[in-house]
């Protein structure tokens, strides 16, 4: 029975927790989620580019 009573009163302090939560909006969302996939695309591009470089660099020198 302890138990239970653990549990009920870990779920009654995570719903008054979430109900602080200060969600973003969607606008917000869809911005932060934009810039996320840009800086995502331009790190692996950045990557792609550096790797490309590097391996000709190492064939030429073999």
């Amino acid at each position: 029975m302890n138990f239970l009573n653990k549990t009920t009163a870990f779920l009654k302090e995570v719903r008054l927790e979430m109900k602080k939560v200060n969600w973003p909006t969607k606008d917000e969302t869809i911005k932060y989620t934009l810039i996320v996939v840009g800086m995502s695309t331009a790190v692996a591009a950045l990557l792609g580019t550096l790797d490309y470089l590097f391996s000709n660099i190492v064939k030429k020198l073999l």
